[in-house]
């Protein structure tokens, strides 16, 4: 799967650069603002795709003592850092760039060449798309795209989905504002379409920002992987009950679990370490993105006594806190 991810940016950055230069080049040839805005967006676009690469690169780096779980959430904050790019550069720019054609209007010259680049760059992009897009759903099963979207624990790839759907649009976008300002001779037309161009920009920056926020903070393993867990933790012999499983991503292939079991009473140390064994080699068989695997043995009563004793310490921190004013 993450190298399904890395040959999608790798298909991206490659594109967007190819765009860039020759979306520059119709930009000070023509002077349209929303051809300018289009190749501000491809090379925020290429940033972005090297910083996620740069970001899969080091979540592979093994665990230290200094990072003991390693670092698969760089990836993580790198996607994180992608988003804020987006909107601060690629929308701020394509906002300030539309404003200002808004309010000085000039036609747009030999808009030929605006064709004939924004023609390429659809190919261009609807390549890197469909890449991106066919990863995506080979992954989503058959959940909807929106729950795919939401559940994915890959930010590589749906960023790279949004950046290019992104994309795509802002093309469409160009070329129709492009046109009805030559046609209509309203050349207000074309700082309308960079105006649109960075909202959707905006959009999408607030849409990645969201997920990867979400991962950053911790997000647990999905619905299948905990319930098939739980299930092979309660069939072994001698455990009477799971008093609490808890998972964690800490990359998209790395899945860190805790688990507290109640073993029946009277039965020996060994039997307890050769259940704790083979549930050990069965879930990590079973599910190879669980990297790491913690259980630990105590009573039902004894695990909601330590539950209810933490809250209860909670709870005397916040009420010894001192008020505003004392």
């Amino acid at each position: 799967m993450a190298g399904g991810s890395t040959k999608v940016v790798i298909a991206a950055l490659i594109g967007n650069g190819l765009i860039a230069v020759t979306k520059f080049g119709a930009a000070g040839y023509t002077g349209s603002s929303a051809m300018l805005s289009e190749a501000i967006h491809s090379v925020v676009d290429t940033g972005n795709q090297a910083l996620i690469l740069f970001g899969i690169r080091q979540s592979k780096k093994p665990a230290d003592e200094t990072h003991p779980f390693g670092y698969g959430m760089e990836l993580y904050f790198w996607t994180f850092v992608v988003a804020i790019v987006i909107f601060a550069v690629g929308a701020g720019v394509a906002l300030y760039e539309g404003i200002e054609k808004i309010r000085h209007p000039h036609p747009v010259g030999n808009a030929f060449i605006n064709y004939i680049v924004l023609g390429a760059a659809m190919i261009f992009e609807s390549v890197a798309w469909w890449l991106a897009f066919k990863e995506f759903k080979s992954r989503k099963g058959h959940r909807s795209y929106f729950t795919a979207v939401r559940d994915s624990k890959d930010p590589a790839l749906f960023t790279v989905l949004f950046e290019d759907t992104a994309a795509m649009l802002g093309l469409i976008i160009a070329f129709v504002g492009i046109a009805l300002g030559q046609y209509l001779d309203m050349p207000i037309f074309d700082g309308i379409a960079s105006v649109m161009i960075g909202v959707i920009l905006a959009i999408v920056a607030a849409l990645l920002a969201y997920e990867c926020k979400g991962l950053l903070v911790g997000e647990a393993a999905g619905k299948p992987v905990v319930r098939g867990i739980r299930a092979i933790a309660e069939s072994r012999d001698g455990v009477k009950a799971v008093n609490e499983l808890l998972t964690m991503h800490l990359g998209p292939e790395d899945i860190l679990v805790n688990i507290s079991l109640d073993f029946a009473d009277g039965i020996t140390s060994q039997v307890v370490e050769a259940a704790i064994s083979s549930m050990e080699s069965e879930i990590k068989q079973s599910y190879p993105e669980v990297k790491r695997l913690f259980i630990e043995v105590q009573s039902l009563q004894g695990h909601r006594a330590a539950q209810e004793g933490v809250q209860g310490l909670a709870d005397t921190h916040k009420s010894e806190s001192p008020r505003r004013g004392d």
